[in-house]
């Protein structure tokens, strides 16, 4: 049967579907007589599917209908309208005996992967009938090579990636764990993947800045920081005209790894504004660069010496329980590689396993030759004990067993300096992923003279490209607020005499405030933000010559009524993926944690939308809201989203550096 239509027709044929209403003729196909798929229109006005034009096409010259000549290059696709139009007939579920559903035809398919329970009989019959093997039997512990395979030196930091994922510490694409919301691949009706696009290229690289004036800053705004959902440091812009824009080869979407040979990769959002922001000629930074996906096949191994054949086993509680470890496999070298493991996931708790082991096996399967999707589908088909052989070079410490409650775990990772090991000590439990922030309103009332001024400058303004309130810039040492004190740079400003200015442009809010300064008393409404984990000491005289602006950090801490929300719409074809990745989502040991965007991959609907950008926030999925849900909620119901979805976003500019 069909995994799209649940239905028995030939391959090359038009699925078949059980409409609940008598369909208009102005829908129906006159090629095949059923409701129009894939519809195409003729330069002479009609419309038949594209199955069965291209093949009508293929022997004759002339429109079906009006015998007009014709060729399938001068057709088009029918118009969004008409698609949606034709994807939202109703149809009843194929499986009637076991399910009475009803549906849009588009969500057919998503229905029958994830809900349909007589679909799921049949799958697991079929399976029957494939493997008759008993499935109690457990997978024996995958032994040695008793050949230690060939295999090459890790290559340095400028070496190519080709990643199934950059984005979150998965196992796979194909996994409902947190990470890349964009399959490279399909689930055939038998479960086999089949590649549709191979994997995803990531890049490091050392990139060299120069400054001709030490103080001049970089102009790029980052996000992300251990201390937040993110992780990791990521560019979300570049300005124009700076002089990360005149060197050209860092773009948003890249992730800083490090800045003059010191590792940001678990550093707190502050700290690495403090790195990125310290003045001087020259500046190293190491970054990842996700590249788009690549069709490149592996090349055979090559030689290796002195490497150690590890045994590892994971036990999970149950099947659906992910294991936390991203693979990848690298353009030049075949097999695949721990590029890093999830923070309090299964496998950092074990310990064992460590940045840049090579897989040679998974319960006793062969992956020397193998791919991330084929390690990603044995794992989510295990039901309790995962057997890892792999193979590590020497001088690759084991980490140390994390207890449940920790958050982070002592791990190796492969630096930028020919691929030697970088050690980070075990750090004690912090609050990362989840910065506890909360916020104070204040009233200030004042007495003054007429002509004084309140001697504040601001920013923000809903007219703002990222509709921002509006918030102090600088309280100067002139005017009245500055005598008081209690206004201070960063207060986000609620209202002046009772007038509300937290829906006003930039411009009304200027006017709003020097209509109400020439009053003989002012009452200003404002909100200080108090986060509990305080920027480094030095960050402020860091800051000083950078135009100042609130960190990005700063803005997640504000009340969501503060928050504008805009909705980004993003469309695709049925064998494209979104193309972007999302972190955070409820977790029993943190709570709820807000899902922001960590990865964009270039060349998908993501990426040429222009509008999602790394370190948005996510707030709703179609109009349902996210909060409360978790990360392999979430993403189940990103992936049914056949054609199109509906992001409600909140964007917070990233910290200028």
């Amino acid at each position: 049967l069909c995994s799209e239509c649940g239905q028995a027709h030939p391959l090359l044929d038009n699925h078949l579907y059980n409409f609940q209403d008598e369909v208009d003729d102005e829908l129906i196909c006159h090629i095949c007589l059923q409701p129009l798929l894939q519809p195409m229109d003729t330069p002479c006005g009609h419309t038949y599917c594209f199955k069965c034009l291209e093949n009508f096409m293929q022997e004759y010259n002339f429109c079906p209908m009006d015998r007009k000549k014709l060729s399938f290059q001068q057709c088009h696709k029918s118009s969004l309208l008409v698609r949606n139009l034709l994807d939202k007939l109703i149809v009843l579920c194929p499986f009637t005996a076991e399910c009475q559903q009803t549906m849009q035809r588009c969500e057919l398919e998503a229905h029958l992967q994830n809900r349909c329970p007589g679909f799921k009989k049949y799958k697991s019959e079929l399976q029957r009938k494939k493997n008759p093997i008993c499935k109690g039997k457990e997978d024996p512990p995958a032994k040695g090579e008793t050949n230690t395979p060939k295999d090459p030196e890790v290559p340095g930091g400028g070496s190519s990636l080709v990643a199934e994922s950059s984005g979150a510490a998965v196992v796979s694409l194909g996994t409902a764990e947190p990470g890349l919301v964009n399959p490279a691949f399909e689930e055939t009706e038998e479960g086999e993947n089949l590649p549709q696009r191979t994997s995803l290229v990531a890049e490091t690289t050392t990139i060299e800045i120069h400054r001709e004036d030490p103080e001049e800053e970089l102009g790029m705004r980052i996000v992300g920081g251990k201390d937040t959902p993110l992780g990791n440091i990521v560019v979300q812009e570049v300005l124009r005209d700076s002089v990360i824009a005149a060197d050209g080869r860092i773009a948003p979407g890249d992730h800083i790894l490090e800045v003059n040979g010191v590792n940001i990769s678990s550093v707190t959002h502050c700290q690495a504004v403090s790195f990125l922001r310290h003045p001087g000629p020259v500046l190293h930074l190491m970054v990842l660069q996700e590249k788009g996906f690549s069709n490149k096949t592996a090349q055979q191994d090559s030689t290796s010496t002195n490497r150690e054949v590890i045994h590892v086993t994971l036990v999970k509680r149950d099947r659906s329980e992910p294991l936390g470890i991203k693979l990848i496999r690298k353009t030049d070298e075949a097999g695949i590689f721990i590029l890093d493991l999830l923070e309090g996931g299964l496998a950092a708790k074990n310990g064992k396993l460590s940045r840049n082991d090579r897989v040679l096996s998974i319960n006793g399967q062969d992956l020397r030759q193998g791919t991330p999707e084929a390690a990603a589908q044995i794992i989510q088909t295990t039901e309790s004990r995962v057997n890892f052989v792999i193979l590590r070079q020497p001088g690759v410490q084991l980490g140390e067993p994390v207890e449940d409650g920790s958050s982070s775990n002592s791990s190796s990772s492969s630096s930028s300096n020919g691929g030697s090991p970088v050690h980070h000590r075990r750090r004690p439990d912090q609050n990362h992923y989840r910065r506890k922030s909360n916020y104070q309103k204040k009233t200030v009332a004042i007495k003054k003279e007429p002509k004084e001024s309140l001697g504040i400058t601001i920013g923000g303004g809903r007219d703002n490209k990222n509709k921002l309130p509006i918030y102090v810039t600088s309280v100067q040492p002139i005017g009245c607020l500055f005598r008081d004190g209690r206004i201070k740079r960063g207060d986000v400003l609620l209202s002046i005499n009772g007038i509300d200015l937290t829906h006003l442009n930039y411009y009304e809010a200027v006017s709003a405030l020097k209509s109400n300064a020439a009053s003989h008393s002012v009452t200003l409404k404002a909100l200080e933000i108090l986060s509990l984990n305080s920027p480094e000491p030095s960050l402020d005289i860091r800051e000083q010559g950078f135009s100042w602006s609130p960190l990005w950090i700063t803005w997640l801490g504000l009340p969501s009524y503060l928050h504008f929300c805009q909705d980004i719409v993003l469309s695709k074809g049925n064998l494209e993926s979104w193309g972007f990745s999302i972190v955070g989502g409820f977790e029993e040991s943190k709570g709820n944690q807000p899902f922001f965007i960590k990865t964009i991959v270039p060349g998908t609907p993501a990426f040429r939308d222009r509008k999602l950008r790394c370190g948005d926030e996510i707030v709703a999925v179609n109009g349902v809201p996210a909060i409360g849900m978790s990360n392999s909620e979430l993403i189940p119901m990103l992936k049914e989203q056949r054609n199109k979805v509906t992001l409600t976003v909140v964007s917070w500019p990233g910290s200028l550096v």
